[in-house]
């Protein structure tokens, strides 16, 4: 990534600790502006500052009982905008949550563990590499 341009990423998740592990790691090796947040409701309110992507935990049910799940979220931010990629995180291994996710518009699946960092970046590397060649396309189209 272009070391001039940040990119601006929003971390959703409701263990605290977690959540300033993969910031601390985010802003130690690339030029990221992140925004945080415990529950999806806050992420939500400020899908106006616009994310260039969103790393969203898939239980979020640590702190409060009554907030939505990562999959009510998720659905709400592709309401909002559907070309926002949404990378799904979770403790838990399990096919059946991963395919739940895709089904729902994720771009990936990652679980938590201690490769999840390195995972993450190399989606996030994956996505902007996609969104550049995108660019470039639709500017030779725009020219023939």
């Amino acid at each position: 990534m272009n070391s001039d341009i940040k990119v601006k990423l929003f971390l959703v998740d409701d263990d605290a600790v977690f959540l300033k592990t993969l910031e601390m790691e985010f802003l130690q090796h690339a030029n990221f502006s992140i925004e945080t947040f415990a529950t999806g409701e806050d992420c939500l309110v400020a899908l106006s500052h616009k994310p260039d992507a969103i790393i969203l935990d898939y239980l979020l049910d640590g702190i409060e009982k009554n907030v939505m799940n990562g999959i009510e979220v998720l659905d709400r931010i592709k309401a909002y905008d559907p070309e926002i990629p949404v990378i799904m995180l979770s403790a838990q291994d399990k096919i059946e949550v991963a395919v739940d996710c895709m089904h729902h518009k994720a771009f990936d699946y990652v679980v938590k563990s201690e490769t999840a960092f390195f995972r993450l970046q190399k989606i996030i590397r994956i996505i902007f590499k996609y969104r550049k060649m995108e660019k470039t396309l639709n500017w030779y189209m725009e020219r023939m």
